[in-house]
Formats: C-alpha cells, sequence, structure tokens
C-alpha cells in the first residue's frame, strides 16, 4: 500500500487542515505526532525505505524503543499539509534504545522532523505508559484565546481548570482530570519537553504560558476535540472578561459534584474550592 491511501495517514492530513482552518497554525506554528500501531506499519512498510541515517533525538525514551511515528516537519507549514504531504510530513523509525530516530517516508526535498521531536517523544512514552497503550496522538497548536488567558490568569493548574470548566457545563466531562499549565520556557528542548511530560502523568491537556497548547489523545478526533473543546473555552472565558471583570452568576462547586454523579466522571477535589 502507498503510504498516503493509508487510513491513518488520510487523518493525520485532515487533522492538520482542521487546525490550519481554526486559525492555530500561523506561518509554521505547530506539531503533530501520531504513534503507529502494528498493522498500520504492516500495511506500509513495502513503501518505506530502511538505509537512511540515525539521528539523535536529543533525549532518552526507552519505553518507545523500536516504535514508529508520523510527525510534521521542522519548519514546515500546516496549510501545505493537504497541498504536499510528502514534503510536509515525514514517518520515522525509533532505534532499539529509544535514544534516536531514521526517516522512513516523507520530507522528500529535504528538512527533519518537528524541532519539538523531544517534547512529543516524551509525552508519547508517558501517555502511552498512563494509558496503557490507548493513547497515540500528541498534538501542539497556537490557540489564541488560551495564550491571552495566560497573560492574565495566575499561571496555576488549579485556575486554569476552574475558571474552563465554568465557562461551559460539557467541560468537566470533557477534561475531568483538568489542565496541566508550564511556565514560559524556552520552547523545542529537553527541559520543556521534562516539565510537561510530568503534567502529562497526570492530565491530558497543558497550557503552555504565552505560547500555545499541547494535548493528547488516543485518535485524531479525540485529541483535536479535546483541543477545540478547551480553546472554545477559553473564547468564551475572553468574551466574559471583555464584558465585565466579574460574574453575576456561575457553575458552583456542589454544581460540579452532581455533573460528576449524573455523568460518572471523577472530579479532583483540588479544583472545587471555595473561591
Amino acid at each position: 500500500m502507498k503510504v498516503l491511501d493509508a487510513k491513518f495517514v488520510q487523518g493525520f492530513i485532515r487533522m492538520c487542515d482542521d487546525g490550519w482552518q481554526q486559525g492555530w497554525h500561523e506561518r509554521n506554528g505547530g506539531n503533530l505526532s501520531y504513534r503507529l500501531k502494528e498493522e498500520e506499519v504492516r500495511q506500509v512498510r513495502t513503501a518505506l525505505s530502511f538505509d537512511g541515517a540515525w539521528h539523535p533525538i536529543g533525549t532518552s525514551v526507552p519505553g518507545l524503543s523500536g516504535e514508529f511515528f508520523m510527525v510534521t516537519g521542522s519548519g514546515k507549514y500546516f496549510r501545505n499539509v493537504i497541498l504536499d504531504p510528502e514534503d510536509s510530513l515525514c514517518l520515522i523509525e525509533l532505534d532499539g534504545k529509544g535514544e534516536n530516530y531514521r526517516i522512513l517516508w516523507g520530507l522528500c526535498h529535504g528538512g527533519r522532523p518537528t524541532s519539538e521531536l523531544p517534547s512529543h517523544l516524551m509525552n508519547h512514552e508517558v501517555k502511552k505508559r498512563a494509558s496503557k497503550g490507548a493513547h497515540r496522538v500528541i498534538y501542539h497548536a497556537h490557540t489564541t484565546n488560551i495564550i491571552a488567558l495566560t497573560f492574565v490568569l495566575p499561571l496555576k493548574s488549579e485556575v486554569f481548570t476552574r475558571e474552563l470548566w465554568e465557562m461551559a457545563t460539557e467541560c468537566p466531562v470533557v477534561f475531568p482530570s483538568g489542565i496541566g499549565v508550564v511556565d514560559w520556557m524556552v520552547p523545542g528542548g529537553r527541559e520543556i519537553a521534562v516539565e510537561t511530560s510530568k503534567l502529562m502523568e497526570e492530565y491530558d491537556v497543558a497550557v503552555w504560558a504565552h505560547h500555545g497548547m499541547f494535548c493528547s489523545g488516543e485518535d485524531f478526533d479525540q485529541a483535536f476535540g479535546l483541543m477545540h473543546t478547551v480553546e472554545k473555552s477559553a473564547e468564551i472565558l475572553v468574551k466574559m472578561l471583555s464584558i465585565r471583570p466579574d460574574k453575576l452568576q456561575t457553575i458552583l462547586p456542589e454544581d460540579f459534584r452532581n455533573l460528576a454523579r449524573e455523568f460518572k466522571v471523577t472530579l479532583p477535589e483540588k479544583f472545587l474550592y471555595e473561591k
């Protein structure tokens, strides 16, 4: 099978275009990665080239040794993925130690995987373990309203979670474990990868201050839907704050507890503090 004919590749391309259409990926902003299933590797194996050079990841992810990933390329534009996926994307394999990668397909005019590959892979390793293999998608986007809120809300997980939960009733159902927050850090290196992966032990969403959002999901629909829900909640909060600085009414802690019982989700009490 040709790589571009595979269903997972078509889903990857669609998600990139969906993010571009939302306005989350100016220029070469944002990145996406997907951990392939064994049967997906078998589907495209004959179309892959295994004679490429190995390159250091910049970190060690032994829990992902020998795994295959589709990732966006460094410096590539999300708006071009649907037009020329073979230039914009690549399929990579990790070595037996989880310390090096090689390109098996894609980036046909040269290039390398996203500069935030260490963050993606370290978080894939965490989510693979925490979800018992279910999570396969890591997505980073420059979500406008979330970025705006990092300038006016305290950079605390409890505050971001509570404020965004209050904006729409579905929010605590969609992201019941809450949202982690990372203080501003230089992107692309191991340090921000380490801090984000610590949060991903507990959360499926991490906010990068003044930068964007990082989320994990089992498939493309779940990861995109999670990002979309959090960003829409942030948009409501931004609009509310532009009208007046306080709320006349909102969802209260006991309301959240009733919601949790009805929808059979667990909401950590640390987010249900009295204001």
